[in-house]
């Protein structure tokens, strides 16, 4: 126990602390808090290892598992932000890790920094104007005004995002050549990062896989395409949970409770993931997890 401590310091408080609320907030109804929620756990632990091994937010598992569990709407986006915090921070913190110690071995990582440096302003742009800038510019557009559509949203884009990943498979296999970021793509991942910001805001998924996606299809570093959209689904679910936090007071807290633990460990798990399998694996394997999840949230 204190070698893990001392390997893991960090970890190791989280963990304390984790323990130490559950009994706080269970008090003398901790069996049951444990029975009702407990199960939640494993959940985080799922979606944070899918979202930080193929560059997804991890809202592509808890949107459809908290609409079977009949949430609002609000609810739903709105915890499933608070999770994310939790599981694509772990996720990110290990790929910068990971991104310091290979940088000098491999010069396609360089370009993280370019990369999130253009990716993440514009992605947070359009989150904010979606979540406060719509109510009042467009009211037709706000989330209140679409929220009862929210499963055939996700389902759409849910299908449209496995179909790309599929076409873009091929990308995989081929040798990943370019080492350096144009004017173009620059440009592109811009926009690309405004419009992802703007779905995120809907369904607390989008700017990642977008941003993924693109990468791939540039050829682009496969890894490099999945931590970047880690890292930038990480600082975006940030952005965003003072919504559901604060606005909408949507957040099942309880459920963070537990997901949130289990999507600490999930994103700590999740690069390994990646490195173990060959990423035209991971992502084939994610496509056809995603493509059967937008069936199912749309039927």
């Amino acid at each position: 126990m204190k070698k893990t401590f001392i390997a893991h310091p960090w970890l190791s408080l989280l963990a304390v602390l984790w323990l130490s609320l559950i009994i706080i907030v269970g008090g003398t109804e901790l069996p049951v808090l444990l029975t009702q929620y407990g199960g939640f756990l494993l959940l985080g632990i799922v979606g944070a290892v899918f979202a930080n091994a193929t560059g997804a937010g991890g809202g592509v598992v808890f949107v459809p598992f908290f609409q079977q569990l009949a949430f609002s709407p609000e609810a739903v986006i709105a915890t499933s932000f608070a999770i994310q915090c939790c599981g694509m921070t772990a996720g990110a913190i290990n790929w910068l890790q990971f991104y310091r110690h290979i940088k000098s071995q491999q010069p396609d990582w360089l370009l993280l920094p370019a990369v999130l440096s253009r990716c993440i302003p514009f992605g947070l742009a359009g989150l904010w104007l979606a979540q406060y800038g719509f109510d009042y510019l467009v009211p037709h557009l706000s989330f209140s005004a679409v929220s009862s559509q929210l499963h055939i949203g996700f389902g759409a884009f849910s299908i449209l995002l496995a179909l790309a990943i599929m076409a873009s498979s091929k990308r995989l296999s081929s040798p990943q050549g370019r080492s350096q970021i144009t004017a173009a793509d620059k440009n592109w991942l811009a926009v690309i990062s405004f419009v992802g910001g703007i779905i995120t805001a809907y369904l607390s998924v989008g700017i990642g896989e977008l941003v993924a996606v693109y990468l791939i299809v540039r050829r682009f570093d496969v890894t490099l395409a999945i931590g970047a959209a880690v890292i930038i689904s990480a600082v975006t679910v940030w952005g965003a949970v003072g919504y559901g936090a604060l606005v909408s007071a949507a957040v099942n807290w309880y459920v963070v409770l537990f997901a949130g633990a289990g999507a600490v460990i999930g994103g700590r798990l999740a690069r390994y993931v990646v490195l173990f399998f060959s990423p035209r694996q991971v992502k084939l394997f994610f496509a056809l997890w995603v493509l059967l999840l937008g069936i199912l949230s749309i039927v």
